[in-house]
Order: structure tokens, then C-alpha cells, then sequence
């Protein structure tokens, strides 16, 4: 499968910004990276450019958060944190709400966005066609990490287990999410046997909450989910956990990935990596929700080995990262 970003954003009536001005051919090593960028240590995501002319210093920082859920509940959650931004870069800092993936990685590669958080399945993409550069995760405050697929249905609807998915229907968030495509898609293929189109109807929500809803409102027979997004809706009561069943739950995948854009100045990347390290989440907005998926604290990680099962699963799709 081909993944294309630009027929991702079309299909969300959002217009590509065409850069191709800026982007310059080079001559340099860069694996799976889109022309722009160059990656001579192999670590896998964008060097920062060594030509001072090509690197940016804003004034004002954008920062956008994988848009999983209502963006209202994130630009409260995210408020503290931000600030602590602005104090240790010196900048002003804007949370940009953002309504799905594509437009997430669209807005990093057309130069609108500076710092984010994409989801699991979106950063090979957003590194390989928007010079994103990943360096940490969220973890529960005892280090551990990542989080679970899960399969879902509701009480009474004729679903037990994964084969009873056979002639219904399941619903998938996006192409370019993890937990809400691309993993399931491997998992019912390789162990079930079972294939969209072919074997059942597959429908798009959009984003995991409108799956999870959808499931507790019988909307849906049944979805797949990333279960962190799950236990928040619960914690908040948006959800009950009666009004959902886990008939399938996969391995622990490491989960939202937080970075800079490429290009930003060696100085400002490394202010803003001290910014995420240095945060005191006690207390703050960013423990009061996060706390409800048992996270409380960023874990420095690298791109080239937490994401090495990722990219082994879209490798198992046929998926390659289309940047044009």
C-alpha cells in the first residue's frame, strides 16, 4: 500500500502548500527521506542543515498535538507545558489545533509548524516527508512505556471474538494511524486470515474517539483502538467501561512521539529538548490529563529503535512513504 499524503489531505478538502522552490535536490545520503533532506550519521530522520542560511529562528513557535481526541481538552492540557516553553526558549509558543493527521505532517512540511506531537503509525511519514526529528515519548514516572491495539465491541452484539468480524463491519480511525489501521491490518491478515473488503466492511471514523464512541453507541460493531486514548475517555466519564469489550489487545507499541522540524537552528532544538527534560509535570495541566493514561514524564528515545517495530508492521502492509 502507498501511502499519499497529498491524496490523505485532499480527501480532507485541506490545499497542499507546494514547496518545491525549496527544496533542492542534494547529494547526500538519506534512505527513505523525501529529496530535501540529507541523513549522512544514518540515524534515520533529517539532518539539521549545515549551511546557516537554511536554518530558521521564528520568533513564534507553533506546537501541535496528534489530533486523537477533541483539540478543546489538549490546548487546556497542554497550557503549562507551554509555557514552560516559551520561559526556556524565549519565544512565544502557540498550540495549533489541528483536525487530522495529514494536515499535521501538510503543516511541518510547508514550514507552519515547529514543534509537535504525531501519533504512532504518522512518524515514519512525518519524518520521511516533513524533516521531522522525534527525541522523546511520555512514560509513567517508573519509566515504562507504550501502549496497546485493542479491538473493541459492545455488550450484545453478536462479536465474542476476532473471527466473528467476518461478514461485519469494523471501523479504522485513519491510513496513517498505528493502532487505528495499520496494526490491525497486519494482525487480521497474518493471524486471522481476514482482509478489508474481502472478509468484512471496513468504515473510517476519523480519530480514535469517534471510534470508541461510536462502538459505546453501538454505531459501530466494532473498532480498533489505541487503549490509552480508551482509559482517558473513561478517567474523564465520557465513556463507561461497561459500555465497551476488549476482544483482542496486541503487543505494546511505543506511543505519541514528540519533536522539532529540521531546519529550526542547533540552538533552538536544543533549548527546546531542555524544555521537554526540564518539565516539572507535577501538579500541572499536563499531569491532570495524562496522568489518567499513567504517564508523568518524558522519556528521551530515538526514531532508528523505538519505532523499528512501526515500520516493520508497514513494511508488512507494502506500505511506503509517498511523499509527492
Amino acid at each position: 500500500m502507498k501511502l499519499n499524503w497529498k491524496l490523505m489531505l485532499s480527501a480532507s478538502a485541506i490545499a497542499f502548500l507546494s514547496i518545491g522552490s525549496m527544496a533542492s535536490a542534494q547529494e547526500c545520503p538519506r534512505g527513505d527521506l523525501d529529496e530535501r533532506f540529507c541523513d549522512a550519521d544514518g540515524d534515520l530522520i533529517a539532518d539539521i542543515p549545515t549551511d546557516a542560511s537554511q536554518q530558521i529562528d521564528p520568533d513564534t513557535l507553533i506546537f501541535a498535538y496528534t489530533p486523537v481526541e477533541d483539540p478543546a481538552v489538549y490546548k487546556t492540557a497542554w497550557s503549562d507545558f507551554l509555557e514552560h516553553l516559551e520561559a526556556e526558549t524565549g519565544k512565544d509558543v502557540v498550540f495549533f489545533p489541528v483536525q487530522n493527521n495529514a494536515a499535521q505532517i501538510e503543516a511541518m512540511r510547508s514550514g507552519r509548524l515547529h514543534i509537535a506531537g504525531f501519533n504512532t503509525g504518522s512518524n515514519p511519514l512525518a519524518v520521511n516527508c516533513a524533516g521531522f526529528r522525534p527525541f522523546t515519548i511520555m512514560a509513567s514516572k517508573d519509566g515504562n512505556f507504550g501502549y496497546e491495539m485493542e479491538i473493541i465491541t459492545y455488550p450484545g452484539s453478536g462479536i465474542e471474538k476476532v473471527e466473528d468480524i467476518k461478514g461485519k463491519q469494523l471501523a479504522f480511525t485513519s491510513p496513517t494511524s498505528n493502532s487505528g489501521f495499520k496494526a490491525p491490518s497486519a494482525i487480521l491478515k497474518s493471524d486471522f486470515d481476514l482482509l478489508p473488503e474481502r472478509d468484512f466492511e471496513p468504515v473510517y471514523s476519523g480519530k480514535h474517539d469517534n471510534s470508541i464512541l461510536g462502538v459505546a453507541n453501538k454505531d459501530y460493531l466494532a473498532a480498533s483502538i489505541a487503549n490509552s486514548v480508551k482509559s482517558r475517555m473513561i478517567s474523564r466519564d465520557v465513556i463507561s467501561e461497561d459500555d465497551v469489550i476488549t476482544i483482542y489487545k496486541s503487543q505494546t507499541f511505543p506511543t505519541t512521539g514528540f519533536g522539532t522540524v529540521y531546519n529550526l537552528t542547533p540552538e533552538l532544538q536544543e533549548s527546546i529538548r531542555n524544555a521537554f527534560f526540564s518539565f516539572d509535570w507535577e501538579g500541572t495541566s499536563l499531569e491532570a490529563e495524562f496522568s489518567k493514561s499513567n504517564e508523568g514524564q518524558f522519556l528521551e528515545m530515538t526514531y532508528q529503535e523505538f519505532w523499528d517495530v512501526i515500520r516493520k508492521i508497514d513494511a508488512a502492509n507494502g506500505v511506503s512513504y509517498a511523499c509527492e
